[in-house]
């Protein structure tokens, strides 16, 4: 690719895709922006990629239509093709020649994807943990190769529970925008459980006992992915912690009144998320 592709159209390249993560990484930028800027950049390139399969499945097309885009997708990646013109896969082929990337592992992002175009059911947490692993442990994995890490056998699973425990957050958090969707990713057998339809119609407050049932859940893959920070650099210790930080607040917050989440989606204001940030920054634990 290095080759091929003049130097300024690879710079331009990147600095789309960090426009992208600018713009549309809400939370994640706080931890990316803490980053040396080769491996700020690179990351961007995994987030835009990741962005645009994500806003592929969240769309408007049709199933039909959003499956036969995101296999396209899938094309596009495997393998990259040198003489591309598209930015983001311009700038994805030359963080992984740098970082060996492992760019198969965007596939298992399109796999999580189209289980949300297909209606996909969860039974068991099991079964959530799966989807997880697809959607948000392969980021994980896709930006360990980035960062790079002591112990690299030991750090990828971790890397990956982090994962899960962020996507996990990230359901509890959007159940009612999830719903509007179609979407019910919580388990039916957890639901029933608790004594909540697995629809999750019903009374706010059989709703609000399942999702106290799975903050318990989150927190134990948050104690696990956690321990990967012992394992970074000080800078890619700064962005995961600013990143798990964010997530891990939001999760307290739900935790401590799981039946906000029926009412809408909660977030952390600006100031809370930089204070977050800033600590990580200087090696203070999330």
């Amino acid at each position: 690719m290095s080759t091929q592709v003049p130097a300024m159209e690879i710079a331009a390249a990147y600095e789309l895709c960090e426009a992208v993560t600018r713009r549309e990484a809400k939370n994640f930028a706080y931890g990316i922006r803490l980053l040396r800027p080769p491996e700020r950049r690179a990351l961007s390139a995994v987030y835009a990629l990741a962005r645009r399969i994500d806003d592929i499945g969240d769309g408007e097309l049709p199933p039909d239509e959003k499956l036969t885009a995101l296999q396209e997708v899938r094309k596009s990646i495997d393998p990259i093709d040198d003489d591309t013109d598209d930015p983001v896969l311009i700038a994805v082929a030359d963080a992984g020649r740098r970082y060996d990337l492992p760019i198969a592992v965007f596939g298992e992002i399109i796999d999580g994807c189209e289980m949300d175009v297909i209606g996909t059911s969860y039974v068991t947490i099991e079964d959530l943990v799966g989807y997880c692993r697809r959607v948000a442990g392969s980021v994980g994995r896709l930006s360990l190769a980035i960062f790079g890490a002591r112990e690299p056998e030991r750090a990828e699973p971790l890397a990956d529970a982090l994962g899960v425990a962020l996507q996990l957050t990230n359901i509890l958090r959007d159940i009612v925008e999830d719903r509007g969707f179609g979407r019910v990713y919580l388990p039916s057998t957890d639901a029933e459980a608790v004594g909540c339809a697995p629809d999750l119609s019903g009374p706010p407050e059989l709703v609000a006992k399942l999702v106290a049932l799975e903050c318990t859940r989150a927190d134990a893959w948050f104690e696990e992915g956690l321990q990967l920070l012992g394992l970074l650099d000080g800078r890619s210790r700064a962005c995961v912690a600013a990143m798990a930080g964010i997530y891990r607040r939001l999760l307290v917050r739900i935790e401590r009144e799981p039946i906000a989440v029926t009412r809408g989606r909660l977030s952390l204001p600006m100031w809370e998320k930089g204070l977050v940030a800033a600590r990580s920054l200087a090696g203070r634990q999330p």
